[in-house]
């Protein structure tokens, strides 16, 4: 990327268009069939998750403490003896 200059395009706005945008292409994999080419699906997955820890170093956040504590967060909301084998969302449990 240092190569091709393309920082400077790098804003936080920009990097969350592409995550969207990207997978938005991810989806689109499966949009008519569920058995999705492989290959495709990788190529769209890298595209996303490179946005997102582009996005994650832009904003000089550690992507692993970032998720841990957004697990933290979920178990509190949904707490096992109420969640476990149900989709119900947080506030209908």
């Amino acid at each position: 990327m240092t190569e091709r200059e393309w920082v400077q395009f790098h804003r936080p706005e920009n990097l969350a268009k592409s995550i969207a945008i990207e997978a938005g292409e991810l989806l689109e994999c499966y949009q008519w069939r569920g058995d999705a080419d492989r290959e495709r699906v990788a190529d769209e997955l890298a595209d996303v998750l490179t946005y997102a820890l582009l996005l994650a170093d832009r904003l000089d956040l550690d992507p692993e403490r970032i998720v841990l504590d957004k697990l933290e967060r979920t178990r509190a909301k949904y707490p096992v003896e109420k969640a476990r084998g149900r989709s119900a969302k947080y506030d209908q449990l």
